[in-house]
């Protein structure tokens, strides 16, 4: 179940997580970005999602903004640090402090 990551040591959190998407019937390319933000939330704040706090969320999504990221991918994030929350982590609490960024509509 693991075989497609790499032949690195996986955290037990990464693993879980993954464990939790294969069973709701996520895509590969659905458990791998879900991981590359998990990844980059753990990067951003120093240490394991498990101790993030309502500021670390804050700080995070503060940051992709100023750093230019795209809503589309701001808001694959959001959902990727939402399924970490509820499901893999047990805390729904800190997945109410995330937000979706609203993308402009173009015209045709």
């Amino acid at each position: 179940m693991l075989s497609n990551l790499s032949d690195r040591r996986v955290s037990p959190l990464r693993a879980r997580m993954i464990e939790d998407m294969t069973v709701r019937g996520f895509t590969e390319k659905t458990r791998q970005d879900y991981v590359r933000h998990a990844q980059a939330f753990a990067a951003f704040i120093g240490r394991s999602p498990a101790t993030a706090t309502p500021d670390d969320i804050r700080g995070f999504q503060l940051h992709q903004r100023q750093s230019g990221m795209q809503p589309p991918s701001i808001n694959t994030a959001v959902s990727a640090l939402r399924f970490l929350f509820t499901v893999t982590l047990d805390r729904p609490e800190l997945a109410r402090r995330l937000t979706v960024v609203r993308q402009p509509r173009r015209l045709p």
